[in-house]
């Protein structure tokens, strides 16, 4: 039944439809069901054989594999690929038994999670955290440094955190089967999706290690699935069913955002799936407005609504764990670290208002922006003006106080600072005071240079600035912790600067300051005040001035977005491109670079990912002639009706997740690395399971029978022994390789550098 409405409904009429004209006034509420849902304006709508949808006797047809025997042959498929999936990550998990690559940082961030010591991270907590969970639960305590690449384990308890990631990374080939037997209702296709994830030695080696890719594939993965489910209850809306996958879906969303930014990709194309699925349902006329309402709030609880809630008590619980202070502390303002146990700002005391005399640290509120800072070493001949250096230091110093004065030195009546306010900052330990004139910059040439000058605070009119709180209105006072200040250079109209570069060794590698012409308001020219010390005011608890969650919750991401953006790449640094990915031009080295060393290199099975990128154009070339032959009128049996809806539209929803996770990484001005294309290359592996299925079924259209039988089964088997002997002879680039490198003959590698941009 299903197959004949499928082949009806893409070549123009459908059995429903003419089910509605034949039982018009014949009260048949069975009949009406079967279309109560559906649009009867898009032809491919209901053509999707993944669905089981309503008989004429209103209940739901079975495609021939959902029939006992297929779905049983299918469950024996799927238990076969959970088995390989299993097998293949978890083979050698221990080796090497000493730190890999980004280990360094996602093990030492899942040990900060165990001792609650606050850290910095530029994506979202969630992968850390169950990092973190993974460790404590196995017996990790947390007391590794985790502090470089090949530094040895030893008696340290990590497979827990690598057992976590493998196990997620086995479920991406499940994943990828089910999705795929969904929507093409093909068990080949099904198999040669999860065969190319199964086998792919890329996917292997980043789900054997400490690393957020595995977890964050999991929920994408897991994302798509559970839409794709969602889809397929598309005619008992609000069942039980329904909602079990519509909540999955958002829960998954959530998961994927709370691990990596990449995530909002997922969520783009569930968005625009959840979009037209809307729009379809808008032009069915049997679907009243209140109804249509009902199936829109219930998308915005489900996939809004609740993946909003799931993602902020991650950081609630990010937050609540992580309440000691530590190497994070200095990328967020003074307020965020006043709630931090060990840090100086936590239960401490001073005086609220900035005053005059006062002696105080003056932090910048750029990402590491640092304290203004100073001392005894002078700028070097040829740098500006021979005058004392003035830098940003990121850690606690002596070096960073200053005292607040009057123009006229005076010290006169106790009194506060107000925006507007012309004071000179004297730095306490030099006595001079902060300078700025006409000469320009160490490092940003177009900037003025900022020195500090004069002796026991006497100096000159370019040591006046003027004092502005951000939003302020004059005479406003200005508040520790809280206020957002610019300094204003008086005499050149300069404002105070940190520009984020390093300086040379000179200049103690500390970060330059400047004082910046141009007067657009950004982080790196707004300070505040941290520490206060003024006797002659009364001091407050610093917990009043404690942010509240929604304000540490907005700054966290502000200093993640930041932080992302300032990930340029380095000079001299191998920078990974887009257009690299796809084609496998480089991988990248996880362990070892020599002889004696054990080396694992990250490279994507050159066999499975060249076959992904020559199916992507075959797939574009398929559509467009069957889209022709549709439009054209062409009449297709039933099985190629099958192959046609599967492709055009189980391949459309996988083309389009490939584009989202791919095209962006374009646009990005950040470093770009070799991981970055997983996600997408698990989309293309689904894309390749359909598109050579439904090509190895259409052999029939050049060869006559049995011609076209043989070559149906000796493709499939053909490609299946492809990629087998493919990992048989890449699968050390996983399981590590000793001995001769790759170009010697030697080698365990030796003849399959295929490209000289490979490094193994």
């Amino acid at each position: 039944m299903a197959k004949k409405e499928c082949v009806e409904k893409c070549t123009g009429e459908s059995s429903v439809l003419r089910m509605r004209r034949g039982q018009q006034g014949t009260g048949d509420a069975q009949g009406r069901a079967s279309t109560q849902h559906g649009s009867t304006r898009d032809n491919y709508d209901d053509c999707r054989l993944k669905e089981g949808r309503p008989s004429t006797n209103g209940t739901l047809a079975q495609h021939d594999v959902c029939s006992p025997n297929k779905e049983t042959l299918s469950t024996v498929y799927l238990l076969l690929v959970v088995v390989l999936s299993i097998s293949t990550r978890f083979y050698k998990i221990l080796e090497p038994p000493h730190v890999c690559w980004d280990e360094t940082h996602f093990g030492k961030m899942g040990s900060y999670y165990i001792n609650r010591t606050f850290f910095f991270d530029v994506h979202p907590p969630l992968g850390k955290m169950l990092i973190g969970l993974a460790g404590y639960m196995t017996g990790y305590d947390g007391t590794y440094p985790f502090l470089k690449p090949g530094d040895k384990y030893e008696h340290h308890n990590y497979w827990g955190m690598r057992g976590f990631c493998a196990s997620l990374g086995s479920c991406l080939p499940p994943f990828a089967y089910l999705t795929v037997l969904q929507l093409s209702q093909s068990t080949t296709a099904a198999l040669i999706s999860a065969a190319m994830l199964v086998f792919d030695t890329g996917c292997i080696t980043i789900s054997q290690y400490i690393l957020l890719d595995p977890i964050l594939m999991f929920f994408i993965m897991g994302a798509v699935f559970c839409m794709v489910k969602f889809n397929l209850q598309k005619y008992r809306p609000f069942s039980a069913p329904w909602w079990l996958w519509l909540i999955l879906t958002g829960v998954n969303l959530s998961g994927a955002l709370g691990v990596k930014f990449v995530g909002l990709f997922v969520i783009l194309l569930v968005g625009l799936n959840t979009t037209w699925d809307l729009w379809t349902l808008l032009g069915d006329l049997d679907l009243s407005l209140v109804d249509f309402g009902k199936h829109l709030l219930s998308r915005v609880l489900g996939l809004i609504v609740l993946p909003l809630f799931f993602y902020v008590t991650i950081f609630a619980v990010h937050f609540v764990v992580l309440n000691r202070s530590g190497p994070g502390d200095g990328f967020f303002s003074s307020a965020f670290q006043s709630r931090l146990i060990g840090n100086n700002l936590h239960n401490a005391s001073m005086p609220e208002y900035l005053a005059y005399s006062s002696t105080i640290t003056v932090k910048n509120l750029r990402i590491a922006g640092g304290y203004l800072h100073s001392h005894w070493h002078l700028y070097p001949e040829g740098v500006g003006a021979k005058q004392q250096q003035v830098t940003t230091y990121l850690h606690k110093d002596y070096n960073n106080l200053w005292q607040v004065q009057r123009p006229g030195g005076s010290d006169g009546e106790p009194d506060l600072v107000r925006h507007g306010d012309v004071i000179r900052l004297e730095h306490k330990e030099t006595t001079r005071n902060l300078h700025s004139h006409l000469h320009e910059a160490p490092l940003t040439k177009k900037h003025f240079q900022v020195t500090g000058y004069g002796i026991n605070g006497t100096g000159d009119p370019n040591d006046l600035w003027k004092v502005e709180v951000c939003g302020g209105r004059k005479g406003d006072p200005i508040k520790v912790l809280r206020s957002k200040v610019r300094f204003l250079h008086q005499a050149t109209g300069c404002v105070l600067y940190s520009s984020g570069k390093t300086l040379p060794k000179w200049g103690w590698e500390q970060v330059e300051v400047t004082c910046s012409p141009y007067l657009k308001v950004t982080p790196n020219t707004q300070w505040n005040i941290e520490d206060h010390v003024n006797s002659k005011f009364p001091n407050i608890s610093l917990s009043v001035l404690k942010p509240h969650f929604m304000e540490i919750f907005l700054e966290s991401h502000i200093v993640m977005v930041r932080g992302n953006s300032g990930l340029k790449p380095k000079d001299n640094e191998m920078n990974s491109r887009p257009w690299h990915w796809p084609i496998n031009y480089q991988g990248l080295r996880f362990s070892g670079v020599n002889e004696t060393e054990y080396r694992v290199y990250l490279l994507g099975n050159p066999v499975i990912w060249w076959i992904n990128l020559l199916s992507l154009g075959l797939y574009l070339v398929m559509v467009a002639t069957a889209s022709l032959a549709l439009h054209r009128g062409v009449q297709l049996d039933k099985r190629r009706m099958e192959c046609c809806c599967g492709l055009m539209d189980g391949g459309r929803l996988l083309f389009l997740g490939w584009l989202l996770h791919y095209v962006p990484f374009y646009t990005m001005g950040r470093v770009l690395y070799y991981h970055h294309y997983f996600p997408a290359m698990m989309f293309s592996s689904m894309l390749t399971g359909i598109t050579l299925d439904t090509l190895l079924n259409s052999a029939d259209l050049v060869f006559g029978s049995p011609y076209s039988h043989w070559l149906l089964k000796g493709g499939k088997a053909m490609l299946f022994l492809t990629i087998l002997y493919s990992f048989y002879l890449f699968n050390p680039l996983s399981y590590g390789m000793t001995g001769p490198l790759a170009h010697e003959p030697a080698s365990t590698m030796a003849g399959l550098k295929w490209m000289d941009s490979w490094e193994f």
